[in-house]
């Protein structure tokens, strides 16, 4: 019954900007780890970003200064902030979470939402 739901992607031009959003919903009695991968056609896929509870943070070296995670842990959501985007961003996005529910305890995904940055 638990899910996370994804939103805030679509199209935008080299240097624009986007805002990921990713809501948990269900039974939640604590999310830790928060976090943010994509994938594009291809290609593995990889870690952009991830906070802990406490808001502490990584990102992957080729979005350093360009991304920010952060979480409302109150409304059970993480965002990603996406600026200076380039086209090698391009990727569906995933956002993930390590829920501890009613049922279990483990990590969860979204459905994934498409980013395109044209040039």
């Amino acid at each position: 019954q638990v899910q996370l739901v994804e939103s805030g992607g679509g199209l935008v031009q080299g240097g624009g900007s986007l805002r990921l959003s990713c809501a948990a919903s269900g039974s939640i009695f604590s999310i830790g780890v928060m976090g943010w991968y994509r994938q594009a056609p291809g290609k593995q896929r990889e870690l952009v970003a991830a906070i802990t509870r406490g808001r502490s943070t990584n990102y992957a070296d080729s979005v350093k200064g360009r991304f920010t995670i952060s979480r409302d842990n109150a409304k059970n959501t993480v965002y990603l902030q996406m600026n200076s985007l380039k086209p090698e961003d391009t990727a569906v996005y995933y956002c993930n979470a390590d829920i501890n529910s009613d049922s279990a305890v483990g990590v969860y995904w979204g459905q994934g939402t498409q980013v395109t940055v044209s040039s």
